[in-house]
């Protein structure tokens, strides 16, 4: 299992004010991603588990761009891998995103 964590500024924090949400299933053979609302409000931290060995740069790419377009300042964000192509990663990060950004 590899193991990597992002840390990345935010020029402001998520809207919102869910503490915590889940997308996905891991068992699926994609992933689960876990966000919880804990770190300061221009910090966001991404941290990874997968089973897939040398995609560093690729997570690194996908984990900047979330952040370049969501701004989830504030969250600290889990990620359990099964195995997820990149496109399938970005969509479950706005997904998590989407629901932090409900009032509830």
């Amino acid at each position: 299992m590899e193991t990597m964590t992002f840390h990345h500024a935010t020029q402001k924090p998520l809207p919102g004010k869910k503490p915590l949400a889940i997308v996905g299933v891991v068992a699926s053979g994609n992933l689960e991603v876990l966000l919880e609302r804990v770190l300061p409000p221009d910090r966001c931290s991404i941290e990874i588990a997968t089973p897939v060995h040398g995609y560093g740069e690729v997570w690194a790419a996908v984990a900047a761009d979330f952040v370049a377009r969501a701004q989830p300042g504030g969250l600290r964000i889990a990620i359990n891998d099964g195995g997820a192509r990149p496109d399938t990663v970005s969509l479950r990060l706005a997904q998590g995103a989407r629901l932090m950004e409900a009032d509830g």
